[in-house]
């Protein structure tokens, strides 16, 4: 079990999508904006150009977030430096290698078209979780002892991804969202809901207390 925190009515995260983070830096030519621009190689442009093609390759099994773009300088120099930072989020096993490969793909024809070089850094840090037969049965000793404290329980796909991803992919059975309930996360506006503080702690407790009494699922 890990402490991600639940949603609003205490519905879990069930399966999750995977995440990649990576940075891409272009390095292009200077020039002065006014006397010789076409000389220029813009690293900004070909950073935003990218950009713009990832997003692209966003659908239904895939969300892709251009998260920064960083370079520039004086208004009147070409720029030849640029770092492009994104994250994908894809679905599946089979999304991330062709997704992988896309990204690969779209970086040389940026290369090619804007004449820079561009250097990749990063990697899928987080695989897809799934839920297999043995996480149903954790997540059906979650939801029985929720039952049991007046609690219902129920839980739903999620393109968050946390240490949950990394322990699933160890073989290990995980529910990662047993912390408190709460919404609006990663903004200005995120809460927590203090009364479930306790309603949570117990639901851990008694979960823990079943799962040692029975010595495995």
């Amino acid at each position: 079990m890990t402490y991600e925190p639940a949603l609003p009515d205490g519905t879990l995260a069930g399966a999750r999508a995977g995440s990649g983070n990576f940075s891409v830096v272009f390095s292009g030519l200077a020039a002065h904006a006014g006397r010789n621009p076409d000389d220029g190689r813009n690293a900004v442009l070909a950073a935003a150009d990218l950009a713009l093609r990832l997003k692209r390759l966003s659908h239904e099994g895939l969300s892709v977030n251009p998260a920064k773009i960083e370079g520039g300088g004086p208004n009147n120099i070409v720029p030849d430096h640029a770092i492009l930072r994104v994250n994908f989020r894809p679905r599946t096993p089979e999304i991330t290698t062709q997704t992988d490969e896309d990204l690969r793909r779209i970086i040389a024809d940026i290369e090619r078209e804007h004449d820079v070089r561009a250097h990749l850094h990063g990697s899928f840090g987080r695989p897809p979780k799934p839920i297999d037969s043995e996480a149903e049965k954790l997540f059906g000793l979650v939801k029985q002892c929720g039952a049991d404290l007046g609690l219902s329980i129920a839980w739903r796909s999620s393109g968050g991804v946390c240490d949950g991803n990394n322990i699933a992919a160890c073989g290990v059975p995980v529910v990662d969202t047993m912390g408190v309930r709460g919404g609006n996360i990663h903004s200005k506006d995120e809460f927590l809901i203090v009364e479930s503080l306790v309603e949570r702690a117990q639901l851990s407790a008694l979960t823990i207390m079943r799962l040692a009494a029975k010595g495995a699922l």
